[in-house]
């Protein structure tokens, strides 16, 4: 197995329909970056189980995982190599990340449909393991790309962060980013979210990305509604949206909302990086 790629792109998959969505993502992503893409299976209980029930051997999982990445292969024309490990889902798919590399990971979430139930504190322990951004895929397929990128804006400084990767995704696929600043009645954070959102606007001016801007309302319900419901109204292909370090065990309100949204809309998730070393994240 070749490892340090760098330009790799990991999908985890159970061969859910779902995870397919998944991998249909990173296929996407992959042409457009000239990338390759790990599919990754990791056989623990679960796996077994699901033998059992089928009457299948060990070798079978091999054979479906390898015949999944011909058919995406075949129809995008893009590199896929596949890997089986064993073990926890969590650990090993940190560990297959870590040895590729790898610039993405496109994580399918499925809540009880898919024998291995990827949801809840998997998909946070995962998200929150590494630096590598993670697009939490539902049951949309994506064969465009992403054309409109929504980017809430909050007080938080690190929204800047978010900035690089919406500036790459962005040039990838010709799309508009939808800026979503919070509407905050209280004036310190009024203020900051003000000039957050101006500093935003001149990056993207600096580098002719495409933008539109929408203050979001008191009197329409929560934030994270507002984000959804207007993603869906634009048709919104890509939600952005930071996720804390320091959780371990727990979405916040904000993260489950917007992360398992009912419109199935997936969302990049971003870890903020110590803005002593760097004051934007690098994007790829």
């Amino acid at each position: 197995m070749k490892t340090h790629t760098k330009n790799a792109i990991l999908i985890p998959t159970d061969f859910s329909e779902v995870c397919n969505n998944a991998i249909e993502h990173g296929m996407v992503l992959a042409k457009a970056l000239a990338s390759q893409v790990w599919l990754l299976h990791v056989f623990d209980k679960d796996t077994q189980k699901y033998l059992d029930e089928n009457n299948l051997e060990e070798t079978d999982i091999e054979s479906m995982l390898k015949q999944t990445a011909e058919k995406y292969s075949e129809k995008y024309g893009v590199s896929v190599n596949t890997h089986v490990k064993y073990g926890s889902l969590f650990d090993k798919v940190k560990e297959m990340n870590e040895k590729i590399q790898a610039k993405l990971i496109i994580l399918g979430t499925h809540g009880k449909v898919g024998f291995q139930k990827l949801t809840g504190s998997y998909v946070l322990k995962i998200v929150t393991s590494t630096n590598t951004p993670t697009i939490v895929v539902q049951k949309n397929s994506n064969p465009r790309g992403y054309k409109n990128i929504i980017f809430p804006i909050t007080a938080s400084t690190e929204d800047r962060q978010k900035v690089m990767w919406a500036i790459n995704i962005a040039k990838l696929f010709d799309a508009t980013v939808h800026l979503i600043p919070k509407f905050e009645s209280e004036r310190y954070h009024k203020t900051k979210i003000m000039n957050v959102t101006k500093q935003i606007k001149t990056i993207l001016s600096e580098y002719d990305i495409k933008f539109v801007d929408k203050v979001s309302s008191p009197g329409a319900g929560n934030f994270a509604k507002q984000v959804i419901d207007y993603a869906v109204e634009y048709k919104g292909d890509l939600i952005m949206t930071l996720v804390d370090k320091g959780k371990t065990f727990f979405f916040t309100s904000w993260d489950e909302q917007i992360i398992y949204n009912s419109s199935q809309i997936p969302v990049i998730c971003i870890n903020p990086i110590d803005t002593k070393k760097s004051t934007w994240a690098k994007g790829w």
